[in-house]
C-alpha cells in the first residue's frame, strides 16, 4: 500500500498547532467531503475508493483511499499518489470543510484488500488471483476477465458471479526476487 501525508491548514514541519479546542462536534460532513473530493480524484486520474473523517486528538484525521478507475490495469505510482494527494490537500484547505487543524492521509488499497465489487475484479485483470466460491471451493488463476455476469480466469474457466463470495490478488515475485531465494548454484 503506497501513502502519502500531508498535515492540513498551513500547518509547516517543526511548527505546533494552537491548543485545540474541545468539540463534540463532529469533524465534518462524510458525504459533504467525498462529493467534494470525489471529481478531484478523477481530476488526476483516480478513484476514491474510499474515505474516512474522524477526530483524532485535538486534530482531525482525514483518510483518503485512491485507486486507478476500473478500465485501467495496473497500480498507482508514488508520483500519481503524490500528485492526488496534494490535489485534495489543496481542495480541503480551499473549501474550509475541516474544522480546525486536519492530518490528511492518502493511500491505496494494496494487494491484501478483498475483492469484492465488480470494480475490484475488473482493476485486477492479468492478476493472479484466488476465488472464494459461495459451497466454499477455491479457484485459482489468472484473471483475464470480469464483467456484470461472470469473471474469467486463464484458460477460459467461467466462474458466474452469484457464485463468488469474494476474491484475492495473490503476490507474484519477480524472476529476480525467486533467483534471491535459490541456493547457491542459482537454482530456484
Amino acid at each position: 500500500m503506497a501513502r502519502g501525508a500531508h498535515n492540513g491548514r498551513n500547518r509547516h514541519a517543526g511548527s505546533r498547532p494552537s491548543k485545540p479546542q474541545q468539540s463534540h462536534q463532529p469533524a465534518a460532513n462524510h458525504d459533504e467531503v467525498l462529493a467534494l473530493l470525489a471529481p478531484v480524484a478523477a481530476a488526476d486520474g483516480a478513484y476514491l475508493e474510499d474515505l474516512s473523517v474522524r477526530r483524532a486528538g485535538g486534530t482531525t484525521l482525514v483518510r483518503v483511499t485512491v485507486d486507478l478507475p476500473d478500465d485501467q490495469v495496473g497500480s498507482m505510482s508514488l508520483d500519481q499518489i503524490a500528485v492526488v494527494s496534494r490535489s485534495i490537500s489543496d481542495e480541503l484547505d480551499r473549501a474550509d470543510v475541516i474544522a480546525g487543524a486536519y492530518t490528511l492521509e492518502v493511500s491505496t488499497p494494496g494487494v491484501s484488500r478483498p475483492l469484492t465489487e465488480l470494480r475490484h475484479f475488473k482493476r485486477a485483470r492479468t492478476r493472479l488471483v484466488t476465488i472464494v466460491l459461495k459451497d466454499g471451493s477455491t479457484r485459482a488463476g489468472r484473471l483475464t476477465d470480469a464483467d456484470e455476469s461472470r469473471l474469467v480466469l486463464a484458460g477460459g474457466i467461467e466462474i458466474p458471479r452469484e457464485q463468488i463470495v469474494r476474491g484475492q490478488v495473490e503476490v507474484e515475485m519477480s524472476s529476480a526476487a525467486k533467483a534471491d531465494f535459490g541456493d547457491e548454484e542459482g537454482e530456484v
